[in-house]
């Protein structure tokens, strides 16, 4: 990619990491809620704030990325031959993203109720854990899609 150094190579897969560790700590919650007990209340607790962290890692550093190290990315993606790859993709992981940050945040809250013994709040949770994953899906192959645009643009050259 465009003027990357090992840093900034070591941000960016933090930043992946990072979102990565809140897609498979909201699967978590989708799947210990389904089994809402009393025995799993603190861990499913435990686990939505650590998707929200993640969740939130992963935005300030990838915020950090993005007025950093991208501009640079950008033209090389609008130069090259896929373009959509900006016009699109960065687009879409841009709003995407304030989504999928106020759901991770709002997930611990949700998951503070006593799921167990209420049906209503366990489906909030579900919902809102189910619509996380779907997001974070989403911006992952996003991001995908924007660093092969860059790979594409430097090979074209």
């Amino acid at each position: 990619m465009a003027g990357h150094s090992v840093m900034n190579e070591l941000i960016l897969m933090a930043h992946v990491s990072f979102g990565v560790g809140c897609l498979i700590a909201t699967v978590w919650v989708l799947v210990e809620t389904l089994n809402a007990s009393a025995a799993n209340r603190r861990r499913i607790q435990l686990v939505s704030r650590a998707a929200a962290l993640c969740m939130w890692a992963a935005f300030v550093i990838g915020g950090y990325w993005y007025v950093t190290v991208y501009p640079a990315d950008k033209a090389v993606i609008l130069k090259g031959p896929w373009p959509f790859a900006h016009k699109f993709f960065m687009e879409t992981k841009e709003h995407l993203v304030i989504l999928l940050l106020l759901l991770a945040t709002y997930l611990p809250i949700a998951a503070a109720a006593d799921l167990a013994a209420n049906p209503a709040a366990r489906r909030v949770v579900l919902w809102v854990a189910g619509l996380t994953v779907l997001l974070a899906l989403v911006t992952e192959g996003d991001g995908g899609i924007i660093a092969l645009g860059v790979k594409v643009g430097l090979l074209t050259r």
